[in-house]
């Protein structure tokens, strides 16, 4: 299959591209600013929201958003904006450790995959081409109830299911530099195979990785929040974001339920997106 990165220089330059140079393109900024206030929900709650995320007001159940609740309030009287804010940090966290497990693992693979070469290429391969002919939601499901029903067995559960996409793509790279000139240049110096490999292959590897880390980072919260919406999160009265989707679809009075964190999940999802498209263009 023909990489999407090989294409680049061929593309036109659009608008997005000549402005790089000047500035971030607005969408990049606006997508680093949503970022930013979910990673902030998610290190200060408290500072966005003075409602408790686990205490109600049974007088004010299922009211619609307004002034005094931007996202309504749900079954209990709890205001749903503070349940989502005070649930970003088990969403943001859970990601974080999924993209973490998938980077190291996937990573020491493919890079050992396409530094030995020869039967280690073949074994690894193997195991990554099993890895990749099972559906990764499908993997994580199996993982997770294995585990046991919490949030972090499924950010473990997803970390698992990345293994392989960064695996292959470490090795591609590796691959790639492991013939460049300068990697035989300091084999003839006398240079060590570690020496070469941690001085010359290595760092110039992984750009492309991280920039998969980033992209994978937005993966993790979907498949999180997909995981915590078919209960294989933490139970309630946590406030996961696919928790919180999965006990507004019971309500169909009151849509605003499920719309207002499934909506936070898009719009982190895309930015995330959006930053990784943006890196890949200018690394």
């Amino acid at each position: 299959m023909t990489s999407e990165l090989s294409l680049a220089p061929v593309r036109s330059a659009g608008p997005a591209t000549r402005r790089a140079g000047a500035g971030l393109p607005a969408t990049v900024l606006l997508s680093f600013l949503a970022v930013l206030v979910v990673v902030l929900w998610s290190l200060l709650p408290g500072l966005f929201t003075s409602y408790s995320p686990v205490v109600g007001d049974t007088a004010a159940k299922l009211d619609a958003p307004s002034a005094a609740h931007w996202f309504g309030t749900d079954y209990l009287g709890r205001d749903l904006y503070a349940r989502v804010v005070y649930g970003t940090a088990s969403s943001v966290s859970s990601a974080l450790v999924a993209v973490l497990i998938g980077l190291v693992v996937g990573s020491a693979i493919g890079l050992a995959s396409g530094f030995r070469g020869g039967w280690v290429d073949t074994v690894l391969g193997r195991f990554v081409d099993v890895l990749l002919a099972i559906p990764g939601f499908l993997l994580a499901v199996v993982i997770v109830s294995s585990l046991g029903f919490q949030t972090i067995n499924a950010a473990i559960a997803t970390g698992v299911t990345a293994v392989a996409v960064f695996a292959r793509l470490m090795r591609a790279e590796v691959v790639r530099v492991r013939g460049a000139a300068f990697v035989e240049a300091s084999y003839l110096e006398g240079g060590s195979r570690l020496h070469v490999l941690l001085g010359h292959i290595l760092p110039n590897a992984y750009r492309s990785v991280l920039v998969l880390a980033v992209l994978q980072f937005g993966t993790s919260i979907l498949v999180i929040a997909s995981l915590a919406f078919l209960g294989y999160g933490d139970p309630p009265p946590a406030s996961d974001w696919g928790l919180l989707v999965a006990s507004g679809k019971t309500y169909p009075t009151a849509p605003w339920l499920v719309y207002a964190p499934a909506l936070v999940i898009v719009v982190t999802v895309l930015s995330v997106n959006r930053i990784s498209r943006w890196l890949r263009k200018v690394k």
